[in-house]
């Protein structure tokens, strides 16, 4: 199966607000960057252009997002919140309770 219908196969089992975030994350992905490519690796969504740029992943209880050069991008309303053990990475997650947030 190849990544695209796999991270579609992800949201459709999810049936909850984490295949909802999973939706419009994606689309801002692909609104910010149409050249970008979907993977699936790590039993992941990850997308990448030139080189992996971000994945995002589900959990029991959220959704996280992970830059994989995050540490280089500037961050001046403290939005990533991945402690120093992420080093190089950036990452937010979303939790249910905030799951309403005005994503796209």
């Amino acid at each position: 199966m190849d990544s695209s219908k796999l991270i579609d196969k992800q949201i459709a089992d999810l049936k909850d607000w984490r295949g909802q975030v999973i939706v419009k994350l994606r689309k801002i992905i692909h609104d910010a960057d149409p050249g970008i490519t979907e993977e699936w690796r790590w039993n992941t969504a990850v997308w990448s252009h030139d080189g992996l740029v971000v994945a995002v992943g589900a959990f029991k209880g959220n959704v996280k997002m992970n830059f994989f050069q995050g540490a280089s991008l500037p961050d001046p309303h403290k939005l990533f919140n991945a402690g120093l053990e992420a080093r190089r990475r950036g990452r937010l997650t979303f939790m249910k309770a905030i799951r309403s947030t005005n994503l796209p």
